[in-house]
């Protein structure tokens, strides 16, 4: 027994010994790697150092080949004149927007990535996503409509009518003959809330035509289907009802492909049976106005589904009120159109630019498609055959230009019933709207001054206070003081003895309508020379008059130019 005590003994005193030898390990170990991670650390920092200092040293040559200077791919830069075009045509969209009653709001440029998933359908995937920001997963977002809609769950309202402009951003492969970019502006207007059939409908409709007519781009279609209807008629000809949304996104091309590349596409790669798609086809080649839907409704496989049956009473309410508004020749009522996005309920809608204007847009398209061509293939024999990043970026480009597209889609919207309901099963908050893209719209202005030449004035100035002597900067001061209280838009010279010529010439380049020249004659008599600047004619005003005189002959040139 006592053998065995000491025995225990002794185990237990070498189990003490090993755990301290271990913690010791632990703890040698430990200091170790703080010390090797300090080291690398310091490494690091040297390196760094060492590198700024070798930086420092190179020519200002070897810094400059640092920067690839351009805007990223499917963005881009606007500059004044663009800005000028630009802000024009915000201000008619606002106008418009206003005139219905609208008020407006902001939501944050990007959103909960699970807010946005599952909303676009197969056009989910040019979503934008951010990398982890502390624990949230964040996406930039795809449209307005969404957060829209998050908004209306978030706040609980049940009703509003509003109108939002802001930047969009989508991985899409951008073209900016067409309008088509990666970063955009979109101009929406939805009406959310529970109202009698068709009359929101119809007049996001009318916002549409009127938004179209005052920029005046040319002749418009306005294409308008319901989703309902298409619902319907994909389970007439046999289309199961998981693959509904898949053939949806297949018609939806009929207006840049051809029927045969759309039904290889149900066929082969959505496996729908071929003598279904003949079915489809045979409905999705139908276009026309009041007289297309008496003929469907007259058709009794069709009516037979409820779906179908509802949609085609709701167009031709819809076609009804838009006859008032006097906009009936601008709607065609086509069965080909889809709109790609999951959350359409209802009617649904898009504007497509006609004449003249898009045919000179097509041709500067295969112009820009043959002068990629062109480079590319310079570029290629230039390095002897050999493909550098340069070609490859080139061959990229080519890829954008899309001859048979034209202009593209310039508006569209529809209604989404159930949209706020996905956020919220409490909340159930009809809505309908509408889209104006924008960024195409500018790309066919752009292509219309170009091809008009157009005069497009970048600044807004009324009047220019030039002096013809030394010594009388005081006095250009004195009177731009008293046109800014007056509220005139003035300019002046910010060095203190100009040139008259040069002062001059800056408003013809700029298109200024007049200026004001004061020597030191005008000031002795306490009097101005007004000059109109296009006709280069001149009269004496007394200083006194000045304001008077600038508002009536900026109030007639207004009158005349209208």
């Amino acid at each position: 027994m006592v053998f065995i005590r000491f025995i225990r003994c002794r185990l237990s005193l070498l189990e003490r010994q090993i755990e301290t030898i271990e913690k010791l390990f632990e703890r040698e170990m430990s200091s170790s790697v703080d010390q090797t991670i300090e080291k690398m650390s310091e490494m690091d920092i040297k390196k760094n150092t060492n590198q700024q200092q070798s930086g420092s040293k190179k020519s200002k040559k070897d810094e400059s080949v640092k920067f690839i200077l351009k805007a990223p791919k499917g963005t881009r830069d606007f500059d004044p004149l663009q800005m000028a075009v630009r802000d024009n045509v915000f201000k008619k969209i606002i106008e418009c927007f206003q005139l219905h009653g609208a008020v407006t709001i902001d939501t944050p440029v990007f959103e909960r990535k699970e807010i946005l998933t599952q909303k676009y359908g197969e056009d989910s995937k040019l979503i934008y996503d951010l990398n982890d920001q502390a624990g949230e997963l964040l996406s930039l977002r795809y449209d307005l409509t969404v957060p829209f809609a998050r908004y209306l769950a978030m706040n609980r309202l049940i009703n509003i009518k509003r109108y939002q402009i802001g930047k969009v951003y989508r991985r899409d492969q951008p073209c900016a003959a067409r309008g088509r970019y990666r970063e955009f502006y979109q101009c929406d207007f939805d009406i959310a809330g529970v109202y009698d059939k068709m009359l929101p409908d119809s007049e996001c409709v009318k916002i549409m035509a009127d938004i179209l007519k005052k920029v005046d781009l040319g002749d418009f279609q306005i294409k308008i289907n319901h989703r309902k209807l298409l619902d319907g008629m994909f389970e007439v000809c046999g289309v199961p009802k998981d693959k509904i949304r898949l053939v949806s996104s297949s018609i939806d091309k009929l207006d840049k492909a051809e029927w045969s590349e759309v039904k290889n596409e149900l066929v082969n790669e959505k496996n729908i049976d071929p003598e279904v798609a003949d079915k489809i086809g045979a409905y999705a080649k139908l276009n026309g106005g009041m007289d297309l839907i008496s003929k469907l409704k007259s058709d009794e496989i069709l009516n037979k589904n409820k779906s179908a049956s509802e949609a085609l009473d709701d167009l031709e309410l819809l076609f009804k009120y838009c006859s008032i508004f006097d906009i009936n020749s601008k709607l065609v009522f086509d069965l080909s159109l889809a709109r790609g996005l999951d959350y359409y309920t209802g009617v649904i809608y898009e504007a497509v630019l006609k004449g003249d204007l898009v045919d000179y847009i097509a041709e500067q398209q295969k112009k820009a498609l043959a002068e990629k061509s062109a480079a590319r293939a310079a570029a290629i024999e230039k390095v002897k055959g050999k493909k550098t990043k340069e070609i490859f970026e080139l061959e990229d480009e080519e890829a954008d230009v899309n001859v048979s597209s034209g202009v593209g889609t310039v508006a569209a919207g529809g209604r989404y019933d159930e949209l706020v309901n996905m956020f919220d099963k409490k909340q159930n908050v009809p809505c309908v709207g509408l889209s104006i893209g924008v960024e195409r719209l500018f790309a066919v202005m752009e292509a219309k001054i170009k091809r008009d030449n157009l005069k497009v004035r970048a600044c807004e100035t009324e009047v220019y206070v030039a002096t013809p002597q030394k010594g009388l900067v005081e006095e250009r001061l004195k009177l731009c003081q008293v046109l800014w209280d007056a509220n005139i838009k003035t300019e002046h010279s910010y060095k203190n003895n100009p040139k008259i010529l040069h002062q001059l010439q800056y408003c013809e380049e700029n298109n200024i309508p007049f200026a004001i020249i004061i020597g030191q004659d005008e000031i002795d008599n306490n009097v101005v020379k007004l000059r109109e600047v296009s006709s280069r004619t001149e009269e004496t005003v007394p200083r006194r008059d000045l304001v008077e005189a600038i508002k009536n002959k900026l109030k007639d040139r207004l009158t005349k130019n209208c």
